[in-house]
């Protein structure tokens, strides 16, 4: 990714150990628990935390039609890091493919979650993105209380 590109960086510290973040990280299970902004519920998970493997995630907000995104997996190096593409179904005109990285390091009796995705095409997409995972990682934090 460009330095001086669109890029979104968020840092999050979760309360729980760093096994049990990165479980609900790569769960079938747990990802409807958390993903997506409040308020949005997630009917379908097709997600293995294998390098190469494809995802799909179907999302349905809390008014309108539901909507997909899908990706393949980049990078798995449990419990530390994970990667993978990020894909709406369909995009918008000004969506690309962008690349999310998540890495946990324990920190005492939590989890320091850095997360990095990009790079977008415009400000409005990368703000757009960053609404939706900070909605996400709150709904995870509560999670994982």
């Amino acid at each position: 990714m460009a330095a001086n590109g669109l890029v979104l960086q968020i840092s999050r510290t979760l309360p729980a150990p760093r096994s049990r973040v990165w479980e609900a990280l790569t769960d079938p299970g747990e990802l409807p628990k958390w993903w997506g902004p409040k308020g949005f519920t997630i009917p379908g998970v097709e997600f293995e935390p294998q390098v190469g493997a494809s995802y799909r995630l179907e999302m349905q907000p809390p008014e309108g039609e539901v909507f997909h995104l899908h990706g393949a997996i980049r990078e798995v190096e449990p419990p530390s890091r994970l990667s993978y593409t990020f894909v709406w179904e369909p995009p918008d005109p000004d969506d690309r493919e962008t690349v999310v990285m998540l890495s946990l390091e324990e920190r005492g009796d939590g989890t320091q979650l850095e997360l990095t995705q990009g790079e977008f095409a415009t400000d409005e997409r990368l703000e757009l993105h960053r609404g939706g995972w900070t909605g996400s990682l709150d709904k995870l934090e509560e999670l994982l209380s």
